[in-house]
């Protein structure tokens, strides 16, 4: 098999390398920084994780199926657990044989039948051609901040920043603070910010969206909204979940109203969902303030949509990130039809008049990303070693559907992408194992572990581990 270049060593780059390994694959890891992990180590640049960070996903859907994290680890671990857990999960599989770390990739171009990578490296430049490429560099490392009239002036001691730039709460410490946006991590930073020290945090949000914990009564929400059942469901039971969302959403999570917070629109489609543990109650604690979306900044004065206005030392963004892939040659990115918020791909992963050239993760989730993206290199790796029968016909579709879908202008759902990479790659476990154990799987959280039941390498204690999470985190039968 051939030699493959990957693009990235956190976990999208780690599982691309550990399945194509598996299939025969000689792949070679290169990174910027100087150690795996990519977002979820705090020492590389293009991390955006700050040290206190707890994950917003439960630990079953926030690792790979074939490594558990340490015994004692939190329902919900810390950063540096997650990045422990990379490591462990890279030397398992010996995915860090002939790893170039502090290794930036400066261009990627077309090259007779396969691709030429230069770097920028730890002795200078260099160059590499290979038939096979895994882009993996992550879809959160190019932070945007919107226009707003006068920011340019603001003069508030602490400044502008991107929330990707938040590390440390004691920096706030007795500070006035405005947070902007609606995200889980805008919500997460304003209340460790209400919770560590800062004198006062207001919100700016476009909209109230209706905002859900991480647990309900227990047990993790992904079990209320991540599961394969959901995923499965036909398309007229997925229409009547949809009428009854805003019920779900009031008895789930509560009216954001109730806590004083903005009244979110009835139509929890046009609100749209965030998740915080917190944030409501401190709302309704008067602890941190919702606002309307920014008027203005007059130096240090913010003017809001309704007229407020507040002085405010620091103006932390959490609104996002562009697509950010500067080393695409030219001639790769018009075939990508590459825009700042995404690229046309089959499946999320390939282009037919890209042979040879795979990516991993460059699609913004709700959910946690691990359990996907080893379902995709799955797929990736099935795909470049001949498993699948699919065609250049099935890719081109593939590519249209992106466009008709709009696959990169909003949110994809994590159950949803798992059951269709693990459908493209034969490993759906419906057909494939009993009705006893299905029922099962119907109830579960996306986990890995729920597609290493049936198919390709599919693992004889994959059911009773599939019993045992469930019985662990789930709720009640």
């Amino acid at each position: 098999m051939s030699d493959v270049a990957i693009i990235g060593a956190g976990p999208g780059g780690l599982a691309a390398a550990r399945w194509l390994k598996a299939r025969g694959f000689v792949p070679t890891l290169y990174d910027s920084h100087d150690d795996v992990g990519g977002q979820w180590n705090t020492s590389n640049p293009l991390s955006g994780v700050w040290p206190q960070m707890r994950t917003n996903t439960f630990i079953a859907t926030t690792q790979f199926s074939d490594l558990d994290y340490a015994d004692g680890t939190a329902v919900f671990p810390r950063n540096r657990e997650v990045l422990e857990y990379l490591r462990a999960y890279a030397r398992k599989f010996g995915l860090l044989e002939g790893a170039q770390f502090g290794t930036a990739l400066t261009a990627l171009a077309r090259e007779g039948e396969g691709y030429r990578l230069s770097f920028d490296g730890p002795g200078g430049p260099f160059s590499r051609s290979v038939s096979k490429v895994v882009v993996a560099t992550g879809r959160y490392n190019r932070p945007t901040i919107p226009d707003v009239p006068g920011l340019d002036g603001f003069t508030g001691r602490l400044g502008v920043a991107h929330a990707h730039r938040y590390k440390d709460p004691e920096v706030y410490r007795g500070a006035r603070v405005v947070v902007a946006g609606g995200s889980i991590s805008a919500l997460e930073i304003a209340s460790d910010l209400s919770m560590l020290g800062a004198r006062s945090v207001h919100l700016a949000q476009r909209r109230q969206r209706y905002v859900m914990p991480k647990m309900i009564r227990g047990v993790p929400f992904e079990y209320y909204g991540f599961t394969y059942g959901a995923a499965a469901a036909p398309a007229t039971d997925k229409e009547r979940a949809r009428a009854g969302m805003l019920e779900f959403a009031l008895s789930h999570g509560g009216d954001p109203a109730r806590y004083g917070a903005p009244a979110p629109h009835p139509d929890v489609l046009q609100a749209g969902f965030t998740g915080s543990q917190h944030y409501l109650n401190l709302v309704a604690e008067d602890r941190l303030t919702p606002v309307p979306w920014f008027d203005r900044v007059d130096g240090q004065t913010i003017t809001f949509g309704d007229g407020r206005q507040v002085e405010a030392d620091a103006i932390l963004f959490g609104t996002g990130f562009d697509l950010n892939l500067p080393f695409l040659s030219q001639d790769i990115a018009d075939t990508l039809e590459i825009d700042r918020k995404g690229l046309t791909l089959s499946e999320f992963t390939l282009h037919p008049d890209l042979p040879g050239l795979g990516f991993m993760g460059l699609w913004s989730q709700n959910g946690g990303y691990l359990s996907v993206l080893e379902l995709q290199a799955r797929f990736l790796a099935y795909s470049w070693a001949g498993l699948l029968d699919r065609t250049e016909g099935d890719l081109r579709h593939g590519l249209e559907a992106c466009r008709t879908e709009m696959h990169h202008a909003g949110y994809q759902e994590q159950h949803e992408m798992a059951l269709r990479f693990a459908r493209l790659g034969g490993f759906d476990p419906q057909g494939q194992v009993d009705e006893a154990m299905m029922d099962k799987v119907r109830r579960s959280a996306t986990t890995p572990l729920i597609y290493r039941l049936a198919g390709p390498d599919a693992l004889p204690d994959a059911g009773a581990r599939v019993e045992a999470i469930l019985d662990r985190y789930g709720p009640d039968a």
